[in-house]
């Protein structure tokens, strides 16, 4: 008899996202658009697929109500941050979705399986230049 209870087994897979990411600058600076591209990515990752994981901007921009230049921009922050990568371009006359590797996951490839490199952690927040103090006339 398993251990799992029927609910669980109903609950499918998930997404882990560790404290130490959610604290981090790159995290806490993502827009709202680009955490939504972020999970959706993920729903597409089956745990073998990393570096094959596909999502057009059209559809991204379809199944997450957003328009495609907030979709382009969301992809755009999640690359710089480090969290994905663009591992192949995709190509409108040809149907084809650009193919991202999640910087969270492994890669199973032809030469064993490599480590995730989690990109986003180097990423930090650019300082904007300080504004002098002004002194008040009197």
């Amino acid at each position: 008899m398993s251990r799992t209870s029927p609910n669980r087994a109903k609950e499918g897979q998930y997404v882990n996202v560790p404290y130490a990411m959610l604290k981090s600058e790159a995290w806490r600076s993502l827009s709202g658009s680009a955490l939504k591209v972020w999970f959706e990515l993920h729903t597409r990752f089956n745990g073998g697929n990393n570096g094959r994981v596909y999502l057009s901007f059209n559809e991204a921009a379809e199944n997450l109500g957003m328009g495609k230049a907030t979709v382009q921009r969301a992809f755009k922050e999640l690359d710089e941050k480090g969290f994905l990568v663009l591992e192949k371009p995709g190509s409108w006359y040809h149907r084809r979705a650009h193919e991202w590797r999640l910087t969270t996951k492994s890669v199973h490839g032809v030469k064993g399986k490599t480590a995730p490199t989690h990109d986003w952690q180097s990423w930090k927040l650019k300082k904007q230049n300080a504004v002098p103090n002004r002194t008040r006339r009197k």
